[in-house]
């Protein structure tokens, strides 16, 4: 288990470099984390998209083009099939998301044609590191399921669960959030967390713990779990949080990120490999951190 996300880069710089395809590569804070991920033996690169303007970003962030492939294709749905093509063809081990819309680039990644799509749900992880706590916690699904309903929930616990083996977290404990913590028929998220609880109970979720309902202060702190009395396996301890809509999941991020000592690593997940997703927003280490996880991630699938 990892504590923070210089540990995680530390294991993903032991091994050799993956290859990652980036669509629509054009943009400048794209090409500076991939300019420090090569130089920290993390990934190389190749770049798809229109090659002036990625010569033009590179030079604004002194990133040597010179032994990295260029794919010359200035349309922007074009770029994006062409990464998928390049991951099908086995000449890149995963892909990432530049200067274009998340859902051209995952209609790419799904057409039947690459052979990329998976047997369940695509989801979006928030891998985060923050300076309260002593281990690296996932939020699911702030980015693309917008109103899960229990099968759906079991799925994101599913990808979820995958991403925390793939980086040492062996039995991770799952906390389905709500606003209270006991369940109350009128508040759905309290159902679906009893009724998730009793899966995993009965191994019909497998590879982790999961309680609740638990609101987010007793999942993630012992003492706010001790005083009110909540006696759980998972209360104070969650390594993954289960947010109960898309509101939820995004409100959480964004708050975590501008109020807090926050860095985050951010994949979908659920597709044969995963695919770096950040916004214009995420900052330059953002998209760093999560090339390292998907590294990680790389690494373990190739082990399985």
């Amino acid at each position: 288990m990892f504590k923070n996300f210089e540990e995680m880069v530390n294991q993903a710089k032991t091994t050799s470099p993956k290859i990652v395809a980036v669509a629509v590569a054009d943009d400048t804070p794209v090409l500076d984390a991939l300019k420090k991920a090569e130089e920290d033996g993390l990934v190389r690169s190749i770049l798809v998209g229109n090659k002036a303007n990625i010569e033009r970003c590179a030079q604004e962030v002194n990133y040597d083009l010179t032994n990295v492939t260029i794919y010359d294709e200035p349309d922007s749905t074009q770029a994006c099939h062409k990464t998928a093509q390049l991951v099908a063809d086995g000449e890149a081990d995963f892909l990432m998301k530049g200067l274009v819309g998340t859902a051209t680039l995952l209609r790419a990644v799904l057409n039947k044609d690459y052979g990329l799509r998976g047997d369940g749900l695509l989801s979006h992880i928030a891998l985060m590191d923050l300076a309260q706590l002593d281990r690296l916690v996932i939020m699911t699904d702030g980015g693309m399921v917008m109103y899960p309903d229990i099968n759906q929930k079991k799925q994101l616990i599913e990808n979820a669960v995958g991403v925390m083996h793939a980086i040492g977290v062996d039995l991770p404990n799952v906390a389905p959030l709500a606003a209270v913590e006991l369940v109350n028929p009128d508040m759905e998220a309290t159902l679906h967390a009893a009724v998730l609880s009793k899966m995993a109970e009965r191994g019909q979720i497998k590879g982790c713990v999961i309680d609740g309902p638990l609101a987010f202060d007793n999942a993630i702190n012992e003492e706010a779990a001790r005083h009110k009395g909540i006696v759980s396996p998972v209360a104070g301890k969650a390594d993954i949080l289960l947010v109960p809509n898309i509101e939820t999941g995004n409100v959480l991020y964004k708050s975590l990120a501008f109020f807090s000592e926050m860095q985050a690593a951010l994949v979908v997940v659920g597709a044969k490999v995963p695919v770096v997703v950040t916004s214009r927003a995420d900052s330059f280490m953002t998209k760093y951190y999560s090339l390292a996880l998907c590294k990680l991630m790389a690494e373990f699938k190739k082990k399985k």
